[in-house]
């Protein structure tokens, strides 16, 4: 069996621990915020809670793809290392990002003999797209194979469970996901959305909460009508600086399902410029998305 790496974009959301933990490549996306432009890494991107900060007092934010060459920048000494490269991307229905990685990934087989990129479009985002990674390099770990990593990522997707909740409407207003008649009436009455991506891995709304606190119930609600052998799993929560609201939710799971454990993390610059301040994201497995 051919040595191989994985590598995702960091639309994962891991910090440099996890990165490092995992033994994984990120491939940044960037963000223009304001006058700034950065690339989404640990070392570049500003602190969250300075990101959150001038994303609220109205800094403009705009994300983007790596290109093809990047990804072929990246994916090409692993190749010439004589190693194969399994890609887990960021859901295509939220971005270009994994279209870009398949170009490059067609690109490379067709000018380097027995070069082998496989691209898998994970339908995921944030730290469910992390989650998936972290479950893919564990069955690396097991001595499994590209394919049957990459067989067993399929076979997983379709139950991820991504459940949101958002702490203001604009941000959402802004990037067209919301109109803005929606948008005011909302954030003057205090109703949060609650969202998941689908099975098709877009983001959609599900249902409206009164107030942030049962906003943050129902994911918990939802995580209890479908999560699967809770007390096996390993959940990951990611928060748009709203720790505090994150503590609680891990808590709550805690105490009534008795998971495994819970990773607390922030939803990086390139998720948070379209979700906003108070994003609160529960992933887990269950019997459906």
């Amino acid at each position: 069996m051919r040595d191989y790496v994985i590598v995702t974009d960091s639309c994962c959301d891991f910090d440099r621990e996890l990165i490092q933990s995992l033994d994984l490549t990120v491939i940044p996306l960037s963000v223009q915020l304001g006058a700034d432009r950065f690339r989404n890494t640990p070392e570049e991107a500003p602190e969250s809670h300075v990101f959150y900060t001038r994303l609220k007092q109205g800094e403009p934010a705009q994300t983007s793809a790596p290109n093809v060459e990047e990804f072929k920048q990246v994916f090409l000494p692993f190749l010439q290392q004589g190693k194969d490269v399994l890609y887990l991307g960021f859901s295509s229905a939220l971005s270009g990002t994994y279209h870009n990685a398949a170009i490059a990934a067609q690109e490379l087989a067709e000018e380097i003999d027995q070069a082998k990129v496989t691209a898998v479009d994970t339908l995921c985002a944030s730290m469910g797209q992390g989650l998936l990674v972290d479950l893919a390099v564990q069955e690396k770990r097991k001595g499994k194979s590209l394919e049957e990593v990459r067989d067993f990522v399929l076979a997983t997707m379709p139950r991820l469970c991504h459940w949101f909740t958002v702490g203001d409407l604009s941000q959402l207003r802004r990037g067209g996901r919301l109109s803005a008649g929606k948008a005011i009436v909302g954030n003057l009455l205090n109703i949060k959305p609650v969202l998941h991506v689908d099975d098709e891995g877009r983001l959609v709304p599900m249902e409206s909460a009164k107030g942030r606190k049962k906003s943050v119930e129902a994911l918990l609600k939802h995580m209890e009508e479908t999560v699967i052998d809770p007390e096996t799993q390993r959940i990951y929560i990611s928060h748009g600086d709203c720790l505090a609201d994150a503590q609680a939710l891990a808590a709550m799971i805690q105490e009534r399902l008795h998971v495994v454990s819970v990773t607390i993390g922030d939803v990086g610059p390139v998720i948070g410029a379209h979700s906003g301040v108070g994003t609160l994201a529960l992933f887990f497995l269950g019997t459906k998305r």
